[in-house]
């Protein structure tokens, strides 16, 4: 599952939320169901700290290589 792009595990993840939201899942696949979410929530953060972290240094006109702080 670790090697899924974001839009996958974002695809993968309404469709459980989708499934889940039904209720017409038995409490226990709703569990496992609930802990696979989890770990596709974990990817798609983790894939979007990586793509803050590469986007978080701007170059200036100068070539200077800038911090980005969001709160600038």
């Amino acid at each position: 599952m670790e090697n899924l792009s974001f839009e996958e595990s974002l695809e993968k993840l309404e469709e459980i939320v989708n499934k889940l939201e039904n209720g017409d899942v038995p409490l226990d696949d709703a569990i496992e169901e609930f802990k696979k979410a989890m770990d596709l929530v974990k990817i798609c953060n983790d894939k979007l700290n990586d793509a803050e972290e590469s986007i978080a240094k701007i170059v200036k006109d100068n070539g200077e290589i800038v911090e980005f702080n969001s709160s600038q």
